[in-house]
């Protein structure tokens, strides 16, 4: 039996960058914060992903994908923590940083299709602002007259 969110593609990234922080971590002789806290968010993204996958409505769904997102930008930030602390080399920490924007990727996707946003830039992910915003103006025009123009934009994420 397999469950659902083991099919997706960004909970098997998740996974892979799990692995692959273990290994960086185990490597860090010194012992600080950042060891713990890039395990937590690092479990957290595939966590997350694997709980939001699961939920039946867009928003619960969205939320879960959200702090997915969240824990990714966290791991990114603990790894530059380790090289500015000079744990490691910068060179030690490219493969995961590509991973993670890999995962941040899928997960913009994942939240657009549920019509959800992020406040971060989308741009830098390869999601195209102006689409974006076309997008949004499509869904308040067809809310004009209806009276849920208001509440459909302000019901976004």
């Amino acid at each position: 039996m397999s469950f659902r969110h083991e099919k997706l593609t960004v909970y098997q990234r998740a996974l892979d960058f799990a692995g692959w922080s273990q290994t960086l971590i185990e490597s860090i002789s010194k012992r600080n914060s950042t060891r713990d806290h890039l395990e937590r968010a690092g479990d957290s993204i595939a966590l997350n992903i694997a709980e939001g996958n699961g939920k039946f409505s867009r928003r619960d769904r969205a939320r879960f994908f959200q702090i997915a997102h969240g824990s990714a930008l966290e791991s990114a930030a603990c790894l530059d923590l380790f090289v500015a602390r000079r744990c490691c080399e910068p060179a030690a920490i490219v493969e995961g940083k590509e991973l993670l924007e890999e995962i941040v990727k899928m997960l913009f996707k994942l939240l657009d299709n549920l019509g959800c946003r992020v406040a971060e830039d989308c741009s830098e992910y390869g999601v195209e602002i102006e689409e974006e915003a076309e997008k949004e103006e499509e869904g308040e025009k067809e809310g004009e007259g209806r009276g849920r123009g208001r509440r459909n934009r302000r019901g976004r994420y």
